[in-house]
């Protein structure tokens, strides 16, 4: 009877983890330049402005990126992006020593907005609103410094349900995280490529290549955030009812608009019988479609890295 050492054993787990770290890289891969293409998020000679707080999400963008650069059948440039805020304790040198070390270009940019939120904000109130609208404004600004063409953020598909359903219970309102959008002036895109990504596959692959991840003291930092709530649910009814968040989240790419209440969207006052048939027409009484589980798209053979939306994809996996 063969026994297995204690050596022989360690040796297999490290094996099946690289095997699964291959795969999960195969996969961000393949969902982000799906993403990308769906939504033609990246086009001949951009320059991308990738923002970059040291969490795990921006770490997995920045990284993932760089690898579909490599195969791209376009050119585009990168450019990593840091906002200090001048957090207490933050460890500023810590992206710098990072993006030095992958030998990209990169930039810095200093703004107390720490001071002027604890300042304007009031003990136990949340903190995301006038943050966020301060970073915003200040990336849209550092974004035209450095002539960059599009901005790419580090939301995931969790992001976008929380979004929806916080919009939903709060705001009154469909409205999520749009994978692309221009902002209000005219002047810049905005580009989310981890759209199709759930939040666990960027912690596993953030653990896998051991980022040196960088603890959020203002907004990460508070408690009970109705965003954190809402993400604990939805994390819940991942482990409870698996497909349920997949099945969500296509929701929000077929929306049929006849069948809501936005008088914007349709013209209920003026619907009348025509008398003529309408193959796209009322749907309401068609059977329920509904299935309890749903099964995750197959692997299959991993897409290719296309980026622009006139030329097909390759079959070259992501290594």
């Amino acid at each position: 009877m063969n026994t297995i050492t204690e050596p022989q054993q360690s040796l297999q787990s490290a094996d099946k983890a690289r095997r699964e770290a291959i795969k999960l890289e195969k996969r961000l891969c393949r969902e982000v330049g799906r993403a990308i293409i769906d939504f033609n998020m990246i086009e001949e000679g951009d320059k991308i402005m990738v923002c970059m707080s040291g969490g795990k999400d921006s770490y997995t963008l920045l990284d993932i990126l760089r690898k579909l650069q490599k195969r791209a059948p376009i050119s585009f440039s990168i450019v990593a992006v840091n906002l200090d805020q001048k957090q207490p304790g933050f460890p500023d040198h810590i992206l710098p020593e990072y993006f030095k070390s992958l030998g990209v270009d990169y930039h810095i940019e200093t703004q107390d907005t720490y001071s002027i939120v604890k300042r304007v904000i009031p003990e136990g109130k949340t903190t995301c609103g006038l943050c966020s609208r301060l970073r915003r404004a200040i990336l849209y600004t550092v974004a035209e410094q450095l002539g960059a063409t599009k901005i790419a953020l580090g939301h995931h598909r969790d992001d976008i349900l929380q979004t929806m359903m916080l919009n939903m219970f709060f705001g009154g309102r469909m409205k999520g995280m749009p994978p692309k959008l221009v902002s209000d002036d005219g002047k810049h895109v905005v580009i989310r490529p981890l759209a199709y990504i759930p939040e666990k596959d960027t912690r596993q692959w953030a653990e896998y290549q051991q980022f040196p991840i960088i603890p959020c003291n203002l907004c990460g930092s508070q408690d009970n955030l109705q965003r954190q709530v809402v993400g604990d649910m939805l994390r819940d009814w991942d482990k409870k009812y698996p497909g349920r968040l997949e099945s969500m989240f296509r929701s929000m790419q077929n929306v049929v608009t006849t069948h809501m209440m936005d008088p914007k969207l349709h013209d209920f006052k003026g619907a009348k019988a025509t008398g003529q048939a309408n193959p796209d027409g009322d749907t309401a009484f068609d059977p329920d479609t509904f299935t309890e589980n749903f099964a995750p798209q197959a692997e299959g053979d991993t897409l290719g890295i296309a980026i622009s939306v006139q030329k097909s994809a390759t079959q070259e996996a992501c290594s």
